[in-house]
């Protein structure tokens, strides 16, 4: 059978052929137009649920709905790998010495298990305290804590309950000492040490969580856990080096929680906006 259009013996076109419904050539069928909206319908319904953002770059949460800048609430600090809360109880007597409230989250174990524990930890810690009255909650993360923080926003609805986010020597890109003990020792990598290994599932999720909510990011050019030191910087962040606020300071991942001018800058961010480092410098304890 000749095609609807093709030429015909001695180059005339046939007149009588025409391509088959469904076709290229002719009109859809009504079941495969049934089909192209179904699957339409359910591009939007998953769009929907899952909070699939349809336009590259655009807001995850509506910014009507994140708390307000000028009313600051509980600041909950979440520990790093290991769970150790020593350093994090020095900085939050400084904190609530502004006259802020501040916990001290406690990890699930010793923190070196799933981080997705940690992060219903933090969850749950912002839910209580917005039950409390607290119109909003300041997060600071410290080393793996601000992994969680940034898992938090993008699983739990965290942008609609953080005011700010403050992190501490925080593999946002992963640490190439994740790395070299998920080839090298695998054995002694637990849950949490695979999760911080670059391009891991859970630091994909948290690739875009940046420009959420004002997020300050302190990292110190010493560190020798988080590496590199500039894995700290994700985009949507105001990434801080320690050493271009205080030339010659030397800071170990260790001493960040601690360290002064590292906790001028946690209170400058949890007050100012992020961006907003001018006169920042040298602190003394």
């Amino acid at each position: 059978m000749e095609r609807a259009g093709a030429p015909g013996p001695g180059g005339r076109r046939s007149r009588g052929s025409r391509a088959p419904s469904g076709s290229g050539g002719g009109a859809v069928s009504p079941r495969r137009r049934l089909l192209a909206i179904v699957v339409a319908g359910l591009v939007v319904l998953a769009a929907v649920v899952v909070g699939v953002r349809l336009i590259p770059g655009g807001p995850r949460v509506d910014p009507a709905s994140r708390p307000a800048q000028d009313r600051p609430g509980t600041v909950l600090l979440v520990p790093g790998y290991g769970g150790g809360r020593e350093g994090l109880l020095r900085l939050a007597e400084r904190i609530t010495a502004t006259g802020r409230q501040a916990e001290v989250l406690t990890l699930v174990g010793d923190g070196t298990g799933d981080l997705s524990a940690q992060v219903d930890v933090l969850d749950q810690a912002a839910d209580r305290a917005l039950a409390a009255g607290a119109p909003s909650v300041d997060v600071v993360g410290y080393s793996a804590g601000g992994v969680v923080a940034g898992l938090w926003l993008a699983r739990d609805d965290g942008a609609a309950k953080a005011r700010r986010i403050v992190t501490l020597g925080s593999p946002l890109n992963g640490t190439t000492l994740a790395a070299q003990g998920v080839s090298q020792l695998p054995d002694a990598c637990p849950r949490a040490c695979r999760q911080l290994a670059p391009g891991s599932a859970e630091l994909r999720e948290i690739a875009d969580t940046g420009a959420d909510v004002p997020w300050l990011s302190v990292y110190t050019a010493d560190d020798q856990t988080s590496t590199p030191p500039e894995t700290a910087r994700l985009p949507g962040t105001t990434g801080v080096e320690v050493q271009r606020v205080c030339p010659g300071v030397r800071v170990s991942h260790s001493d960040l929680p601690t360290d002064a001018t590292v906790t001028a800058l946690v209170l400058r961010g949890l007050t100012a906006a992020p961006t907003d480092l001018a006169g920042a410098g040298c602190a003394t304890a």
